[in-house]
């Protein structure tokens, strides 16, 4: 099968999996929904994710690996994750 998330940085099979679990089939799904929120539709469907998972998919859609990533920006990115959260608890 020649899956489109699985051909970008840092995705593999199962990372894949779950993207598809939550609705997110293409690099353009993934690209419009953004790292935060993917991530948190993964967390929220059940999967046991972890914040690398969120790194990965950023590096993914910047195609950098995900070690790559600043401090910085990791901590960006888990700023949106709680914003996230706080929003679908309301």
């Amino acid at each position: 099968m020649n899956d489109e998330l699985q051909q970008l940085k840092n995705l593999g099979k199962t990372s894949a999996q779950w993207l598809h679990a939550v609705g997110i089939h293409s690099a353009n799904d993934l690209r419009r929904l953004g790292a935060a929120s993917a991530y948190s539709a993964v967390r929220a469907r059940g999967f046991r994710a972890s914040r690398v998972l969120l790194y990965a998919i950023e590096g993914a859609l910047l195609n950098v690996h995900w070690s790559e990533l600043p401090p910085a920006h990791k901590a960006l990115l888990n700023a949106q994750v709680e914003d996230t959260q706080v929003r679908n608890k309301r």
